[in-house]
């Protein structure tokens, strides 16, 4: 049996990430910062909860020994967790009134939260014989793209969001080098309409999370160290 955790999993790509993989026959940890919704979510999906506050020393080594003592290790992590900046009314936090404290939360939550999830469970991780690791990033994290006049990354006013997607893919790219025995890739899974952009987005939950369980579903003999999305390989 394949042992998956997923951060940020009780709504959202999550929680349809956490559907599919259950579909699978996975057995699926609903990571969740709020107990009551992980338990929901995962009551409804067939899954198991885990509190998992990304942001929190505590909260993820306490999340490492329920996913040890229940499941004896780990074969599937899938950091999805994950903020964006946005002020009144929804309105994007551009550069001209980006503070560092702003800077800092969602750099806390999409950047240094997938280093300490990453490094708790490494040692899980590293006892199956096909380790994954997906890491949930976003086209806006592409430098090529949101250069590119026309590309609809290039009309993106927001700083801190695509930093911090741009750093993902830096670590993904730095752990695949550093543990060639894991699967460590980095998927964009387009504009989803999900909480995190108000439900803007142009593409159904189904659809977003198909490259993340794609990824996830990888063999042992599957890519590592890449950014891609449900269409193949994006231009860093």
């Amino acid at each position: 049996m394949t042992t998956t955790l997923i951060t940020g999993a009780n709504k959202g790509l999550g929680f349809e990430t956490a559907r599919r993989l259950v579909a699978a026959g996975h057995t699926v940890y609903v990571g969740s910062r709020d107990a009551g919704r992980g338990r929901a979510a995962a009551e409804q999906l067939g899954a198991r909860a885990v509190l998992l506050d990304v942001t929190d020393d505590a909260s993820v080594a306490a999340a490492v020994k329920t996913v040890e003592a229940e499941s004896g290790g780990l074969d599937v992590l899938v950091n999805n967790a994950g903020i964006e900046e946005r002020g009144e009314g929804h309105a994007f936090v551009g550069p001209a009134d980006l503070t560092p404290e702003t800077l800092r939360t969602v750099l806390e939550t999409n950047v240094v939260g997938v280093v300490r999830v990453t490094r708790a469970f490494l040692p899980l991780l590293r006892r199956s014989a096909a380790p994954v690791v997906v890491n949930v990033s976003s086209g806006l994290a592409s430098l090529t793209r949101v250069t590119t006049e026309g590309d609809p990354a290039f009309a993106y006013p927001g700083v801190a969001y695509p930093a911090s997607k741009a750093a993902v893919n830096m670590i993904t790219v730095q752990y695949a080098k550093a543990f060639p025995e894991l699967r460590v890739n980095a998927v964009e899974p387009g504009f989803t309409a999900t909480d995190l952009n108000g439900h803007a987005g142009t593409q159904t939950v189904e659809e977003g999370a198909e490259v993340i369980v794609r990824m996830a579903l990888l063999g042992p003999d599957g890519p590592t160290g890449t950014y891609v999305d449900v269409n193949g390989p994006l231009p860093w």
